[in-house]
């Protein structure tokens, strides 16, 4: 991952859960069983030159297992 988030996430909404998430499968495997679902949102990240954007993020989370393999979509700046 080459940025992090700074702050909170906006704009929170679910994209495809369960069964509608293509690497499903994979998920459940590296971390373990749970109620997966794709997520999308905006957020403020720093990326590895040190600036800030706003952009556009999908990550995956399970109840009990946290938020996994945030990916930067857009930026929105």
């Amino acid at each position: 991952m080459g940025f992090e988030v700074v702050g909170d996430i906006a704009a929170i909404e679910a994209i495809a859960v369960g069964s509608g998430i293509r690497e499903v499968v994979r998920l459940r495997k590296f971390y373990g069983k749970g109620r997966w679902r794709k997520m999308k949102g905006i957020a403020q990240i720093r990326l590895r030159n040190g600036s800030l954007r706003l952009a556009e993020i999908h990550w995956y989370e399970a109840h009990g297992i946290g938020k996994k393999e945030f990916k930067r979509k857009r930026y929105l700046d």
